[in-house]
C-alpha cells in the first residue's frame, strides 16, 4: 500500500485505543488531512497549484479572481458606512495567493479603503502559514486561530474559498432502510496496517438531526439499501464560531456543492467524496494516506439553515461565474484584445478568465453571502456580486 507509514501507524494506534477498536470516518479524515506532523495539509501543501501535482484553485489562474473579490469587499465597506477598521478575515488562505491579489489591488486602486483595511488570516496548517508569511511579508497581516478572535469583535467580512469542502465528514450507508454510520478500523497486511470500513449505529444523534434540518427523509425518499453519502457536522461548528465572532458585516463562502435536494439525490448513491493525487481524482481515501487531498461537496442548504439558527441572514446565493461577471469580469475579458502584449499571452489570459466562469468548472461553484448586524437600510442595498447580469 502506498501511504505514509508513520501516519498510518498513528491512525492505527488511535483505532486500537478507541472503544470497539474503530473511529468515525470524520476522525480518520481529520488525521489524514490535519495531523500536526504527518497530515496532508501539514506535509504536502506545496503540491497545490500548477507547479504541484494535486489540484489548483481559482487564485492560481490569474489575479483577476482576487481583484474582483476586492471590489466586493470595497462595496461591503461602503454599505456599512466606511467603518475603521474594516476587517477582512480569510479562513484557509492556502498559499497566500488570494490575499496577495486582494491587498495589492486595494493598495493600488483604493487608498481610503486600504487605510481602513485590517487583513486577518486564519490558517490551521503551519506549513501553509509559513508560506503565507513569506509571500505577504510586505503587507500588514495578522495570523490567528478562529477561536482566538473575541466574541462580537469583527466588523467587516469573513470569507473562505474552498475551505468547507475539506472539513472532516461523517459517512453513512443505508442498511435495511436504516441509517448506519461508516467507521474505520484496521486489518493487517504483515507489519503494515491498512484500513477497512465497518458499519454500526450512528455515533451521535446529531447525524439524524442534520438530515432533519435539511429536510431529507432517508426512509421515504426513494433511497435504496447501499445508498451512502456524507454529513458535514464540522461545518456547523465552524459556522457557529464565525457567527459568534462577527459583530456586524458579512460571511462570504465560495465552494463547490449543491442544495440539499441535489446533494442527497437518490441517484447520487455513492456520495460526493473525492481524493486528489497527482492531478487526478478517485474515491479511495485509504490509499496515499497523508499524501492526497480528501474532499466532499458542500451542502449549502445546511449552511443556510445553520446560519438562521446562529443569527446569520442569507443575503444571496449565486454561481461563481455570475458573481464574477456582475463584479466586472466581462469587461475584463472584452478588454483583453486592447492589451499590448504577445498573442499567446492574451490567449492564455482569456482562457484563464473563461475557466473562472465556465459553469462546468470553477464557474459552477456556489457563492453564499450571509450577514449579521446590518441595519434595514444596509440590508436593502444589493451587493454587486449578487446582481444577475441581463
Amino acid at each position: 500500500m502506498s501511504s505514509n507509514s508513520v501516519l498510518c501507524t498513528a491512525i492505527a494506534d488511535c483505532i486500537a485505543s478507541s472503544p470497539q477498536r474503530r473511529i468515525t470516518f470524520a476522525e480518520y479524515m481529520d488525521m489524514a488531512l490535519y495531523h500536526p506532523e504527518y497530515g496532508y495539509y501539514c506535509t504536502h501543501a506545496g503540491k497545490i497549484g500548477f507547479q504541484g501535482s494535486d489540484f489548483f484553485t481559482s487564485p492560481h489562474l490569474c489575479s483577476d479572481f482576487g481583484e474582483l473579490l476586492a471590489e466586493q469587499f470595497l462595496q461591503m465597506w461602503e454599505v456599512l458606512a466606511c467603518p475603521v477598521p474594516f476587517a477582512v478575515v480569510e479562513m484557509g488562505a492556502g498559499q497566500g495567493l488570494l490575499a496577495t491579489q486582494i491587498l495589492n489591488y486595494c493598495q493600488l486602486h483604493y487608498p481610503d479603503f486600504w487605510a481602513a483595511l485590517e487583513y486577518i488570516i486564519v490558517e490551521k496548517s503551519p506549513v501553509l502559514q509559513e508560506e503565507q508569511q513569506q509571500r505577504l511579508a510586505n503587507f500588514s497581516v495578522r495570523w490567528c486561530n478562529l477561536t482566538d478572535i473575541p466574541t462580537n469583535s469583527i466588523t467587516g467580512c469573513f470569507f473562505s474559498n474552498e475551505l468547507v469542502d475539506a472539513l472532516p465528514v461523517h459517512q453513512f450507508i443505508l442498511e435495511g432502510g436504516e441509517m448506519r454510520e461508516i467507521y474505520v478500523t484496521t486489518g493487517k497486511d504483515q507489519s503494515q496496517p491498512f484500513f477497512v470500513e465497518v458499519n454500526g449505529e450512528p455515533s451521535t444523534p446529531e447525524l439524524q438531526q442534520y438530515l432533519d434540518l435539511v429536510k431529507i427523509d432517508l426512509a421515504g425518499g426513494g433511497y435504496e439499501d447501499g445508498y451512502r453519502s456524507e454529513i458535514n457536522l464540522a461545518a456547523g461548528g465552524w459556522l457557529g464560531i464565525v457567527a459568534d465572532r462577527l459583530h456586524r458585516g458579512y460571511l462570504l463562502t465560495i465552494d463547490y456543492g449543491y442544495p440539499a435536494h441535489r446533494y442527497y439525490n437518490p441517484r447520487r448513491w455513492q456520495g460526493t467524496l473525492q481524493c486528489y493525487y497527482n492531478h487526478s481524482h478517485h474515491n479511495n481515501p485509504y490509499i496515499n494516506v497523508g499524501r492526497q487531498d480528501i474532499t466532499t461537496h458542500v451542502n449549502f442548504t445546511a449552511l443556510e439553515r445553520w446560519g438562521d439558527r446562529f443569527g446569520l441572514e442569507k443575503i444571496g446565493f449565486i454561481q461563481q461565474g455570475l458573481f464574477l461577471m456582475a463584479l466586472g469580469l466581462g469587461d475584463r475579458i472584452a478588454a483583453i484584445s486592447q492589451q499590448q502584449t504577445r498573442l499567446s499571452q492574451l490567449l492564455q489570459l482569456r482562457e484563464a478568465l473563461h475557466q473562472l466562469i465556465d459553469p462546468t468548472k470553477l464557474g459552477g461553484f456556489g457563492v453564499l453571502i450571509q450577514s449579521k448586524g446590518l441595519q434595514p437600510q444596509e440590508t436593502g442595498q444589493q451587493l454587486k456580486g449578487l446582481t444577475v447580469p441581463n
